[in-house]
């Protein structure tokens, strides 16, 4: 039984007050709050277990690299990857892209003359699109229809012999659309190009298994998950990482170093260099177990459940325009000429805590003639009475202007 007021006390800050109203918090597309297991896992190892990893032979340091390396376990298992050594912590998404961008690059760039390009879909965050430009790559985006489907015909014809990968994100942080992530890797490979899915918005609400996927490259959040932040996570191939130079030189990417030359170290510890965040990587572990008790196919219908309502009941807003009808726990949309930011701020002194503007996605906006849209989205934790109290302050709002 998925029993929600029992969740929600696993989250006190969903019990505060804004401006004298209780919190109605629907911006978790940005970020998820965090259940006490993770904070109380977080703060037992500072106070208990604080020693920097993998460099110690006391008792502390060794405690703590074995928390740190079975959180990689844990990962491995809830993406289901092959190795633990396909598993790389970084800091979030963004900088899982950028490190397969640079070493892309730095990879290729004594041997490829053209300008290599990457395929992206029209609704990527910013952070899949900019990475390749500051990298070389030239960007040829996959068009879509209106209601944010990619045109997968369109797609097939973007191929050409410069094409190096194809990066698109697994769900939109604006439309919701779950993207045929499936076809669109069969397709590269059936080119022999790798692909790499950008998994910040689904790993959070559905299960993912990147060998049945076939990706080369997956990416995720810790904080969308309800994890801590500065913590995410690049999965890859193995073959992919074996080819790949380092990201970034320091320590703990090393086998050995002189002034002559360095050598690095086996996988993932290649691509980590300096002290890891191993405090959050523990904190992501305990979110991800905790995911996995609730189960996915719980939270899953709960929000597609929340996600059908929210469409249904602001639908009957007048001069409402929703997009991305097909959407997965995100609602985006606008109120006739009412400008996005001051419906959302109206929303936030009614204790609504939604997101304003192009959501790191200028391109999409650009695709669909706005500048920005109102963002509601759901996580685990939301309820049908904080719907209503969404679209009663949306339509309370509407009737000001």
């Amino acid at each position: 039984m998925y029993d929600l007021q029992k969740i929600r006390t696993d989250f006190p800050i969903l019990s505060r007050e804004v401006y004298g109203r209780p919190l109605v918090y629907l911006d978790n597309a940005a970020t998820t709050q965090k259940p006490l297991c993770v904070l109380d896992a977080m703060r037992d190892e500072y106070l208990n277990v604080n020693a920097n990893v993998h460099r110690g032979v006391h008792y502390l340091s060794q405690q703590a690299t074995d928390l740190h390396e079975a959180a990689r376990e844990t990962v491995r298992q809830f993406i289901n990857a092959r190795k633990t050594e396909e598993i790389v912590f970084t800091r979030g998404t963004t900088e899982s892209i950028n490190l397969v961008a640079s070493s892309l690059a730095s990879m290729w760039r004594d041997s490829v003359t053209s300008t290599p390009e990457v395929i992206v879909s029209t609704m990527e965050h910013h952070s899949n699109i900019v990475p390749w430009q500051l990298n070389g790559f030239r960007v040829r985006p996959i068009p879509m229809t209106d209601d944010g489907q990619l045109l997968l015909d369109e797609y097939s014809k973007l191929f050409t012999e410069n094409t190096r990968l194809v990066a698109v994100a697994h769900v939109s942080n604006v439309l919701g659309v779950v993207n045929p992530v499936e076809e669109i890797i069969r397709i590269a490979h059936e080119h022999g190009v790798p692909v790499l899915i950008d998994g910040a918005q689904s790993a959070p609400h559905f299960a993912i298994d990147v060998q049945k996927l076939d990706c080369d490259f997956f990416a995720f959040s810790g904080h969308k998950m309800y994890g801590p932040t500065g913590v995410g996570v690049l999965y890859g191939k193995e073959e992919w990482l074996d080819r790949l130079p380092p990201y970034q030189g320091g320590g703990e990417m090393i086998h050995k170093v002189s002034f002559e030359r360095t050598t690095y170290a086996q996988l993932p510890f290649k691509f980590e260099a300096g002290t890891p965040d191993y405090v959050a990587t523990h904190g992501l572990a305990t979110a991800i177990d905790y995911l996995t008790k609730l189960g996915f196919d719980q939270i899953q219908h709960h929000e597609q459940e929340l996600t059908r309502y929210a469409v249904e009941q602001l639908a009957k807003i007048e001069g409402i325009k929703i997009y991305g009808l097909s959407g997965d726990a995100v609602v985006s949309f606008n109120v006739g000429d009412i400008h996005h930011l001051d419906i959302g701020t109206l929303l936030d002194r009614l204790g609504i805590a939604v997101r304003t503007g192009h959501h790191c996605a200028q391109p999409l906006m650009n695709r669909l003639g706005i500048l920005g849209t109102v963002r509601a989205s759901f996580a685990l934790y939301n309820t049908r009475e904080e719907v209503d109290i969404l679209v009663d302050g949306v339509r309370r709002v509407s009737q000001m202007f």
